[in-house]
């Protein structure tokens, strides 16, 4: 699925981290997300099923993030998906905000690193 030459070879935009730090990272994130869904889950608020649509869409464009850039070798592709991942989680992050404070505050890490790694995927667009 991975072709590490190909990734290898990319031209790095600035401040590209090594790779070793890609999985801890995603690692820590993966664990806040699940909390704020279960905090999301445990509130007896009414009107929450766009919240679930949200999360079950960002979720849904995360996993498939991967396939298309790593896998695909699809870089623009890759920056479609990502962008719309962080237009997901920003909506998921207001509609958790409604019901559970902390879940929303929980998932700005979250946005953080995706914002992140829009930026890297630009810069892999525009240097390759």
């Amino acid at each position: 699925m991975f072709n590490s030459n190909w990734y290898n070879s990319l031209i790095k935009p600035p401040m590209a981290p090594p790779n070793s730090i890609f999985s801890p990272v995603w690692g820590v994130l993966y664990i806040l997300m699940l909390v704020s869904l279960i905090l999301y889950i445990k509130e007896q608020k009414a009107n929450k099923l766009s919240g679930y649509i949200y999360f079950s869409i960002q979720l849904f464009l995360n996993i498939i993030w991967s396939p298309i850039f790593f896998g695909a070798e699809i870089i623009l592709g890759g920056l479609v998906i990502i962008i719309l991942l962080d237009i997901f989680v920003i909506l998921t992050i207001k509609k958790f905000y409604n019901v559970s404070k902390l879940s929303a505050i929980l998932l700005i890490p979250y946005l953080i690193w995706i914002l992140f790694a829009t930026y890297l995927n630009i810069g892999y667009l525009i240097l390759n």
